[in-house]
């Protein structure tokens, strides 16, 4: 395990030297694994972009969340800050405890998702969230916010109305185009508010997303560490403005996140990808457990984030 400096001066180093590599990133950024892809054992597995195999039974997932009153605390405590003017967006996530038929290594086996992480014994990872992709010099970022059950009449035009989802949404895009502009040059918002459709193990949901673009120096894989560590935490999974953000994330929720919300990604000795590492289940000592929230503004109802946090507790396995 590396920690803080070491993370970043090790993508430093493989990067210079064009060496293939893996990397693991926390949410605050404290500790990590950076591995050349030669030296790769089974503890840690990764797939992007994959084809998952066929489930043929049925998955059996029991939620137990927190209660509302519980919730309601933890949301108040955001709910005030962006009153004050503390912040304009707060990602609040909780752990929500979960019974499953099958293991961490099976859910990785059988999901279906655009990002897939599985560290043996610790947790699990399907993500649909893109962090950044680096290819042919320039960088892309693609915040997702917005999301609702693709089952309920009009859905599409109902998410790209809803004035609260666009009002996070313009700001996450705004976070994401000042952090790219610490990196790179010409930075752009090429496609704005595209809908993604997300199967899961018992409903379809659609997800709202952007892209973000611009221009690094010839000299970028010299930088990987350096980008990223400027890059991170992911804007989408903490808020705005970053660092105060992340000050009333740590007061408000009651647990840790640890790898959740973190990011993983692969550098194949030219061009990089990454995800945020959301929809996450890891195992614990009381058994495993589901993290999942979304982004409080001014104009959230308790009740409705409530719901929605639950309802992001899924596994892609159809």
């Amino acid at each position: 395990m590396l920690f803080q400096d070491q993370i970043f001066e090790r993508m430093n180093e493989l990067g210079t030297r064009q060496v293939p590599f893996l990397f693991v990133i926390d949410f605050l950024k404290e500790k990590g694994k950076v591995i050349p892809l030669e030296e790769l054992t089974d503890e840690i597995q990764f797939q992007i972009d994959s084809i998952s195999e066929e489930f043929k039974d049925k998955v059996e997932l029991k939620k137990y969340p927190i209660s509302f009153e519980t919730y309601q605390k933890e949301f108040e405590i955001v709910h005030q800050n962006l009153h004050y003017g503390n912040s304009f967006l707060t990602n609040l996530t909780c752990e929500t405890p979960i019974e499953i038929n099958l293991s961490l290594e099976e859910i990785y086996q059988f999901s279906e998702a655009k990002y897939k992480f599985y560290w043996k014994d610790q947790f699990v990872c399907f993500s649909p969230e893109t962090f950044v992709k680096i290819k042919d010099g320039k960088i892309f970022s693609y915040p997702m916010k917005g999301t609702i059950d693709a089952s309920i009449e009009n859905a599409k035009e109902k998410i790209l109305s809803d004035q609260k989802e666009m009002a996070e949404h313009y700001t996450i895009v705004d976070l994401i185009r000042n952090d790219l502009s610490r990196v790179a040059k010409k930075v752009s918002v090429p496609r704005f508010r595209f809908i993604d459709e997300i199967q899961t193990n018992d409903k379809n949901l659609l997800q709202v997303s952007s892209e973000i673009s611009g221009e690094l120096p010839e000299n970028y894989a010299e930088n990987l560490g350096s980008i990223f560590e400027k890059l991170l935490p992911a804007g989408s999974i903490c808020g705005a403005p970053k660092e105060k953000t992340i000050e009333i994330i740590c007061k408000a929720e009651s647990y840790k996140r640890g790898f959740y919300t973190g990011v993983f990604g692969v550098f194949d000795g030219n061009d990089v990808d990454s995800a945020v590492m959301i929809r996450f289940i890891e195992q614990t000592p009381k058994g495993k457990v589901f993290k999942s929230g979304g982004g409080i503004t001014h104009q959230s109802n308790a009740e409705n984030e409530f719901n929605e946090m639950i309802q992001k507790v899924y596994v892609p396995i159809h």
